[in-house]
């Protein structure tokens, strides 16, 4: 709900700080004490057109900030999550309006765009007056407003998740129609890369052993003189180095028998013998095995080229180009079974449209019942608003194809006089026709989606009994949401959670707007006011205490 506003340097409003309560908030003042400047600010943090015409004289900007209170709001909470706003349960907002109409909004303590700001408050605040703000004069709200009362939200959804079924189906097929032709294109291209790199017959690893192949092969000579000559030093030939070692370890071993300090020089050479022992026979085995094979070489250099010029196409590794085959197999088999997919595609479209129909056809005689039990309570609720001949109607328009909502768009149609046909809201309700209607309506449904509800103008035209219904419908609607409603009439201002007064002063030759709480006798003074106009008299304060007297009872 709306916890507090304040407005500064905005019309003749210098600064002005206003706390709301919870339930029926009243705001009463002469005629333009600055009502509807509260009004104009309130439309400000709405996102409405911001213009230089409402900075105060002499003023350099004006700013409206409103503080929300969000607790159990977890819908609204979430939401402001998702656009990157962090609210622990309170959410400030700040409008500021600069010369030449600029603009700057702040949400949360965090610069933000008027787009934002309008559609986060939109959520919060709906004011029913005011042609600019006004839901009932958006004709893609009555069908959801209709839906609401009629009960049938909940169909409506599972309506809307089957036409996104449809539609995603029905572009899945359109896709693989229009692209049929490049799909055959796609189909060859694909088929001789998939041949071309099975036909290889690759293996992962197999380029790095072809490569250390390929060095040993081109010098083999030179690994084959290597290898033979080092065993023939080390044990081949006939003066050899293990030859040698042999008769040093003999005579260190026999020395090592006179002084034992040299029984570990002599554990050491026998050790470097076993080695050099091994290692000879390792090379011996290793001249064995070395060749030269020009055919194998070739055969070698034919494969690397091979799997190169794969390289160059398909991936910098074999490991890649066999990924890359995998995907190209896997696409393979997709497009091989285009008119499986399309067989499949166009059996699932059909169903889906039977059951569309199911549910449209359903959605539209809940949506017929709901329009005749609307039509019924609005004009009820009308005719103790004083509007005991306005006739309210819903237009359908029929549409063979379906949308996200169903089969049929709905307008609502008004008709304030006998003898007038209904018309279209927008065409012809006044601001406080508007207000009633909404009024009318929240008494049949009592939804609380927005938390806060502001109803001005909604007492134009009324008098006597009426005023006092339109009070009770108001406190009934402020039992579910916070309202705020402008009034002249004192039998609506008797309902009141909390009366504020708004009047001009004049200080230091400037007129300014302020706004007091009335409670006790002050908020009496202000009924006995509103009921005798400038003259206030013991009998009309001892009426103005029955009139709030009776709204509490």
């Amino acid at each position: 709900m709306l916890r507090e506003l304040q407005i500064t340097n905005l019309a003749i409003i210098d600064k002005l700080h206003v706390e709301f309560s919870p339930g029926l908030n009243i705001l009463t003042g002469e005629t333009g004490a600055g009502k509807s400047i509260i009004i104009d600010a309130v439309n400000l943090i709405l996102g409405g057109r911001g213009s230089a015409d409402l900075i105060r004289s002499g003023a350099k900007e004006a700013s409206v900030e409103a503080l929300f209170d969000l607790s159990g709001r977890e819908a609204l909470l979430q939401a402001l999550a998702e656009a990157g706003i962090e609210c622990d349960g309170e959410l400030l907002v700040r409008r500021v309006v600069a010369p030449g109409g600029k603009s700057r909004v702040f949400i949360g303590g965090g610069l933000a765009t008027t787009s934002l700001l309008s559609e986060i408050c939109r959520n919060l605040i709906n004011i029913y007056g005011q042609h600019d703000a006004q839901s009932l004069l958006k004709t893609e709200q009555h069908l959801l407003l209709l839906d609401g009362y009629a009960g049938v939200l909940s169909l409506r959804a599972d309506f809307a998740a089957r036409y996104e079924e449809y539609q995603a189906a029905k572009h899945e097929l359109q896709a693989l129609e229009a692209g049929e032709r490049e799909a055959a294109r796609r189909l060859d291209l694909l088929s001789f890369q998939s041949n071309e790199i099975a036909e290889t017959k690759l293996s992962p690893g197999e380029e790095e052993e072809l490569a250390e192949e390929r060095v040993r092969l081109a010098h083999s000579e030179k690994l084959m003189g290597a290898s033979q000559g080092a065993f023939d030093a080390l044990y081949g030939g006939e003066a050899t180095l293990l030859g040698s070692l042999s008769s040093i370890i003999a005579g260190v071993a026999d020395a090592g028998r006179i002084d034992p300090a040299l029984v570990p020089v002599t554990e050491a050479l026998e050790a470097a013998y076993a080695q050099l022992e091994d290692a000879s026979l390792t090379l011996r085995d290793y001249a064995a095995r070395v060749e030269s094979d020009p055919a194998r070489l070739e055969e070698i250099e034919d494969r690397l080229d091979a799997i190169g010029r794969l390289k160059k196409k398909y991936g910098a590794s074999i490991e890649e180009i066999l990924e890359y085959q995998r995907q190209v197999d896997q696409e393979l088999s997709v497009l091989s079974n285009i008119e499986g997919t399309r067989s499949e595609l166009q059996q699932r479209i059909s169903r889906l449209e039977q059951e569309l129909a199911k549910l449209g056809a359903k959605l539209s005689k809940a949506r017929e019942d709901g329009a005749k039990r609307l039509k019924e309570g609005m004009e009820h609720e009308l005719a103790e608003l004083a509007m005991k001949h306005a006739v309210f109607e819903t237009s359908f328009e029929r549409s063979a194809e379906a949308r996200s909502y169903g089969f049929e768009r709905a307008e609502f149609l008004f008709s304030p006089n006998p003898g007038e046909p209904p018309k279209p809201l927008a065409k012809i309700a006044s601001g406080g026709e508007l207000s009633r209607l909404m009024l009318a309506l929240k008494q049949l449904h009592p939804d609380s989606e927005v938390p806060t509800l502001i109803f001005d103008e909604v007492d134009t035209g009324i008098g006597g009994a009426t005023s006092a219904l339109v009070g009770e419908k108001l406190k009934r609607v402020a039992r579910e949401q916070q309202v705020l409603a402008i009034t002249h009439l004192p039998q609506v201002a008797a309902f009141a959670d909390q009366h504020l007064k708004v009047e001009k002063k004049v200080a230091a030759g400037r007129t300014a707007t302020g706004v007091e709480l009335l409670e006790g006798e002050e908020r009496v003074a202000e009924v006995a006011r509103m009921l005798s106009g400038a003259r206030v008299t013991e009998k009309t304060l001892e009426h103005a205490r029955e009139l709030i007297q009776e709204a509490v009872r």
